[in-house]
């Protein structure tokens, strides 16, 4: 047997599990909501005819259905500033009509100077926020796209792009709604919101929330269920606490990753995780190659270079957790942010913690951000305390960063940034044997590139790279010294060949092919 068709150790429904976690966190609620959800869809299932062997679909839907939020991130940034919590209250109205219009102009602009929160209110009512919905649209492409890269057939994809669609027809898109939307994600929808409500106002506030949207947001026939059996349904959620329990009673989720699907759906995690950033697309892809290849040159085991590769992959998962207006802040944090951005480090290691096979991952990934000194977070660890894979890692996540442009610096080149790691080892902070096997490895370059995939030409990759980091025609146009005309039709040409139709799709195509790697040189 071939390396990569061995069993990993892991189940889909564990990965799956651990990475609802981070959405959980991006949704402004507590860690195990959408596990709970999950669990109240099931339960509820049981009551308007789900067969056993559609619920795992069901679950696939469910910690899948909000993971796409990433994806619209900085399109909510822009409008409502802290991305985290226009979601986290967005639980409290029915998103629809003027609730929905009312709770939009409450939010807009928060924090930012009266004359900007005007005119985007101005922006908002005029267009009666159709920004925002091409947004919700982007956000149910991509989340289709993590499930058939995971492998999920059409019975998980195909209810995922309804994730914004209602009952009453007056969601996204618009001409979806009564039972053209499939029942795993009727049940969803019911779930989603219902857990909220009961964990923080108790059943009759979940019964109310029900009945109040029912035959507007939630099927009418789903809502009766619920409400009949409200009592059985939301009882000892606590057991979710031990899900792995409960999936491991579930015929349809004892789905095995083999080392390869393993590796493809922590590929298909890192891109999701960049994409909360424009200028982090590729980002834990470029540091999981980067690593990889120094652990090989050092000499470290098999073993331990695909366990610090797999390490790379995730160590950013727990920016989840931290909004984009610091994520892509253009200015000095306040001593809050700062700690907010600090405790990243510990979301990724608790999202990971279990099983064994995937605490043994999230152990090195949490250690991106260690310093040899004790300087760094979030445990502070030094000297012989942080093992080489997290030494490596710590001077690779460093070097790509360095390189990467962010809203306060333009990028460094590879030789600014190999002067720059080398201070931090004379200053006691970085691994000198770490940061020597990571620059040697940036310098190995892998050739230029004759042809790019789906035909792209040079000249489409560097507009493509620019597109991915939030660039707009204007900006590609200045950048690159060519016309706006010149751009736009680069552009299209490119969403043509690639079959993307949104900013998102696209990032997510330049990072599966590696078009955001800095070391791979363009041919002029």
């Amino acid at each position: 047997m071939e390396d990569g068709e061995r069993d990993s150790g892991l189940r889909l429904t564990e990965l799956l599990a651990a990475f609802s976690l981070a959405t959980d966190l991006g949704l402004g609620q507590p860690m195990e909501h959408v596990l709970r959800s999950w669990a109240i869809a099931s339960r509820l299932g049981d009551h308007v005819g789900v067969a056993r062997e559609e619920r795992g679909a069901l679950y696939y839907v469910a910690t899948l259905a909000w993971v796409g939020c990433v994806a619209d991130t900085p399109e909510v940034a822009a409008w409502f500033d802290d991305d985290i919590a226009f979601r986290a209250d967005s639980y409290q109205v029915d998103f629809s009509g003027l609730p929905m219009l009312g709770f939009m102009l409450r939010h807009v602009g928060t924090g930012g100077p009266a004359i900007r929160r005007l005119r985007l209110a101005g922006r908002l009512v005029a267009t009666g926020g159709s920004g925002i919905q091409r947004g919700l649209m982007s956000h149910c492409l991509t989340t289709a796209q993590m499930a058939e890269r995971l492998g999920l057939g059409p019975e998980v994809s195909g209810p995922l792009q309804q994730m914004f669609t209602r009952w009453d027809g007056r969601g996204v898109p618009d001409d979806v709604g009564g039972d053209q939307i499939a029942l795993s994600m009727r049940l969803f929808h019911l779930a989603d919101t219902v857990e909220v409500h009961h964990r923080e106002n108790g059943t009759d506030a979940a019964i109310a929330v029900a009945r109040a949207r029912q035959g507007t947001h939630f099927d009418p026939a789903v809502v009766d269920a619920f409400c009949a059996h409200a009592d059985e349904v939301l009882g000892d959620l606590s057991a979710v606490d031990d899900w792995s329990h409960l999936v491991a009673g579930e015929p349809g989720l004892q789905r095995r990753l083999t080392e390869r699907e393993l590796d493809t759906a922590l590929e298909a995690m890192a891109d999701f995780t960049d994409l909360r950033s424009p200028s982090r697309a590729g980002h834990s892809r470029g540091v999981a190659a980067l690593v990889a290849q120094a652990a090989a040159d050092t000499g470290l085991a098999p073993a331990d270079v695909v366990l610090v590769r797999r390490a790379a992959l995730l160590h950013d998962i727990g920016l989840h957790a931290v909004p984009a207006t610091i994520l892509d802040a253009d200015g000095a944090l306040t001593d809050t942010e700062s700690e907010r951005l600090r405790m990243h480090t510990y979301y990724t290691e608790r999202m990971l913690a279990r099983p064994p096979e995937l605490a043994r991952i999230g152990a090195i990934a949490s250690m991106a951000q260690e310093r040899c000194d004790g300087s760094g977070h979030h445990r502070g660890l030094s000297g012989p305390a942080i093992p080489v894979t997290g030494r490596l890692l710590a001077a690779g996540c460093a070097f790509r960063t360095l390189t990467e442009a962010r809203e306060q610096r333009a990028p460094m080149t590879a030789r600014d940034a190999a002067v720059e790691l080398r201070a931090e080892v004379r200053a006691g902070r970085l691994d000198a044997d770490a940061v020597d096997a990571v620059i040697a490895a940036a310098g190995q370059g892998r050739g230029k590139r004759r042809s790019g995939p789906a035909g792209l030409t040079p000249r489409e990759i560097e507009v493509l790279r620019l597109l991915a980091r939030g660039a707009s025609t204007r900006e590609v146009a200045r950048r690159l010294g060519i016309t706006s005309k010149t751009a736009e039709t680069h552009i299209e040409r490119i969403y043509a060949k690639t079959g993307a139709t949104t900013r998102s799709t696209v990032t997510l195509f330049a990072m599966k092919n590696g078009l955001l790697d800095n070391f791979e040189p363009l041919e002029p």
